[in-house]
């Protein structure tokens, strides 16, 4: 389960409107790199940015909350940018599942 949040209790009705508003754009973002690196293995920004079309702040945002939630997980590699830069490299993380 895919899990953000996007605005305090203390917030204005108005923050909590447009958090929800995000909240699932952020959701189908997610979906779409846990999707990517679970079919093409493990990739850094730039590599997902490609293959999905997000753009770099869209997948920067949603690597680290993803890993929070254990479904991508660091590689501990360095892979080169589009720019020649080094980046990490991130993978899918298989769940574990219990039985029913």
């Amino acid at each position: 389960m895919i899990q953000t949040f996007r605005s305090r209790n203390t917030d204005p009705v108005t923050s909590h409107m447009a958090a929800a508003q995000a909240y699932e754009l952020a959701k189908d973002h997610a979906i779409i790199i846990v999707d990517c690196l679970q079919r093409n293995g493990a990739l850094g920004k730039d590599g997902i940015m490609l293959l999905t079309k997000l753009d770099r702040n869209q997948i920067s945002r949603r690597l680290p909350e993803l890993e929070r939630q254990g479904l991508i997980k660091q590689t501990g590699k360095l892979v080169r940018s589009l720019s020649n830069r080094l980046e990490r490299e991130w993978a899918f993380q298989p769940q574990q599942r219990s039985l029913i």
